[in-house]
């Protein structure tokens, strides 16, 4: 992993830190324990590999991210929605965050919904008069005011709040964001060329394609040999009858119907070895290579026999 998480030492105090631990470890992350503001905290950031891999450019690795999640405990969040909702507007400032930090802010809350069914206020809890007066209306709030919080927080200050039930949960989301952190760089550098899905001159699994077309036969070859159940000997004889895919469309054109389309390849000798029967492709591959060049439906089926 090219991604270093230092955490608060209290989060370790968490008795549920044990699963996060272990599933860092299985990921072969690099963490460490630092003294960080705020308490409860794991901060991402992403470290340059040594050496670093020739397929990335090393600008690519010159802008540092820094992701921060805070752990919040569920009153402590229920603070800040009451915040949010009851007394402040949109001028107001958002809870939990500090203007000046150019770290990108993460919520987390473990246990949400169980600690609103836990604490549901009575009748007679609501008018005593002794209650202070933001904890009555902090024990008053639910899940239509937590609800009205997230769109806030994700209008106001592009601020997600990831809700989870236990430690478990939690770990797999930390996981899949480190992991997601770690490789955005070679993500990044693959979709920012002219085609996203294609690295570097390299198409059909691999095959080198130049600017001057070398490689392309075999491309088209591979491309063949996708098709089920055709032996390199079988895609040999399509190639050799029709080095590209625009002359087989031409051959197409020329036939005058569609069984005589689908039938084109049927009869192309394929070479075997001394002594063993003749072949040739056969009406199936002939039929299956025919509608993947010339139909336009999305939905039909190539193989009868999948």
């Amino acid at each position: 992993m090219t991604a270093s998480l230092p955490l608060t030492l209290a989060i370790l105090e968490d008795a549920g830190a044990d699963i996060l631990m272990e599933a860092l470890g299985s990921l072969g992350c690099e963490y460490h324990i630092e003294p960080q503001r705020p308490a409860r905290s794991l901060r991402w950031s992403r470290v340059k590999p040594e050496p670093c891999p020739c397929s990335v450019p090393p600008e690519v690795w010159a802008a540092g991210e820094h992701e921060l999640l805070l752990l919040l405990e569920p009153e402590e969040f229920l603070r800040g929605v009451f915040q949010l909702t009851q007394i402040c507007g949109p001028a107001c400032s958002v809870p939990w965050i500090s203007p000046e930090s150019p770290t990108c802010l993460h919520l987390a809350v473990i246990g949400l919904d169980a600690y609103l069914w836990s604490h549901q206020p009575n009748a007679q809890e609501m008018q005593q008069p002794e209650s202070p007066g933001v904890a009555r209306a902090v024990a008053a709030v639910g899940w239509p005011e937590v609800e009205e919080a997230l769109v806030l927080l994700q209008l106001w200050a592009n601020l997600d709040v990831l809700l989870v039930a236990s430690w478990q949960e939690l770990s797999q989301h930390v996981c899949a964001f480190t992991k997601a952190l770690a490789q955005r760089p070679f993500k990044q550098f693959q979709q920012s060329g002219t085609f996203s899905f294609c690295t570097a001159g390299r198409w059909v699994a691999g095959e080198r394609v130049t600017k001057d077309g070398t490689g392309l036969r075999g491309a088209w070859w591979r491309q063949i040999r996708q098709f089920n159940r055709v032996s390199p000997a079988v895609a040999d004889a399509v190639v050799t009858a029709f080095p590209s895919p625009r002359l087989l469309q031409q051959a197409y054109l020329a036939c005058s119907t569609d069984q005589e389309r689908l039938a084109l390849l049927a009869d192309l000798p394929v070479k075997v070895d001394e002594g063993a029967r003749p072949r040739r492709v056969g009406p199936d591959l002939s039929r299956r290579i025919c509608l993947f060049l010339t139909s336009t439906n999305p939905d039909l089926l190539l193989d009868l026999s999948s």
